[in-house]
């Protein structure tokens, strides 16, 4: 949880630090906007790759331990039968 909750404040940031540069470069408006979400997604694709790694890797676990109790619930919940 702590590795998604990093990736998402470093793209927050990293959209923002675009936006604020653009804006003092004279964008405004959607066009501002557009370009933020353009260029602050093409950086954090390059920038982020480790922690986008990272997160991927802790969601994945979360998801088998996710599944491994439903199965542990389900086995009981049916006696024990699988």
């Amino acid at each position: 949880m702590r590795s998604v909750l990093l990736y998402t404040a470093a793209r927050f940031a990293i959209f923002l630090a675009t936006a604020a540069v653009l804006a003092l470069l004279g964008a405004r408006g959607l066009l501002l906007l557009a370009l933020a979400v353009l260029v602050s997604g093409i950086v954090s694709y390059v920038l982020l790759s480790g922690q986008r790694d990272a997160m991927s890797s802790a969601l994945v676990r979360g998801v088998k331990e996710q599944r491994r109790r439903l199965e542990r619930a389900r086995t009981k919940e049916d006696g024990g039968t699988p």
